[in-house]
């Protein structure tokens, strides 16, 4: 695996070739991320990772210092998932210059569930994944399905600015409890991690629910939030949407349910179709 820190030498490492699939991520890798490099190997062709903590998409008051970096380890890590290229910029390599050009995504998908909680959390995340894409020119770029809102917005990004991209969404990895895999989830104390798995679990029963048909959605969020209180965690959202938009659902919609919840210092997101 080639190891590239400075855009010229990733542009010359990729020239002549075959255009690559993209795995973007800010490190601290776990079973979710090497699902998504397994994915993007099925794809074909060369596979390039990114490493890249960005602070475009962390407000004042978030970890942006502390988050969790392993370099080293992700390394180790990408090398035995057969990673051609890890692409590992500084901020003086991506932002040689205050990056006052930012992508901004329609407030109907951008400022509601995460967007509401976390304001230009989604002008971050598109700015630099459009500053990558113009980077590494993938044909296919791999995101997970956990940051459900999120690919949501990547996918219709890249359609409305006609980037010749395809985007494969990755299914959210799982420890065997159900929790979802996350960076963050090092932040749980072992009692905190023992509690968390109440969030797969509101998801699972709201699901189970909406399977049998009943579109009393309000009371499903209500009983899945009151759950998740009940069990010590201070959830932000429980939300019922449709899947094509994140809209208010209507009968006969594809729905997911969606959640962020907070236990100690540690926030999680989780979501599933039902």
């Amino acid at each position: 695996m080639r190891i590239v820190r400075a855009i010229p030498e990733l542009q010359q490492a990729l020239a002549g070739g075959q255009r690559p699939a993209f795995v973007p991520t800010m490190g601290n890798l776990h079973e979710g991320h090497l699902a998504l490099l397994r994915l993007a190997r099925e794809q074909g062709g060369p596979v390039v990772a990114s490493i890249f903590v960005n602070r475009l998409q962390f407000s004042p008051h978030e970890d942006f210092d502390s988050y969790p970096r392993s370099f080293d380890r992700d390394c180790e890590l990408l090398r035995e998932m057969g990673c051609d290229v890890l692409f590992a910029p500084d901020e003086r390599a991506l932002y040689p210059e205050p990056q006052c050009f930012t992508v901004h995504p329609p407030a109907e998908l951008s400022d509601v569930l995460e967007g509401h909680f976390r304001p230009g959390f989604f002008t971050g995340v598109c700015t630099v994944v459009t500053k990558l894409f113009n980077i590494v020119q993938p044909r296919v770029a791999v995101f997970g399905k956990k940051d459900y809102q999120q690919l949501m917005i990547v996918r219709r990004m890249v359609q409305q600015m006609a980037l010749p991209i395809e985007i494969v969404g990755g299914d959210t990895g799982r420890a065997a409890d159900g929790l979802a895999l996350s960076s963050r989830n090092v932040y749980l104390s072992a009692q905190e991690r023992t509690a968390a798995v109440a969030l797969p679990q509101a998801l699972q029963a709201a699901a189970h629910t909406l399977r049998q048909g009943r579109t009393d959605w309000h009371q499903i969020e209500s009983q899945a939030l009151s759950t998740l209180t009940g069990q010590g965690l201070q959830p932000d959202y429980v939300a019922i949407r449709r899947q094509v938009d994140l809209g208010l659902p209507q009968p006969g919609d594809a729905l997911v349910v969606l959640a962020a919840a907070r236990i100690g210092q540690t926030r999680l997101i989780d979501n599933l179709e039902p």
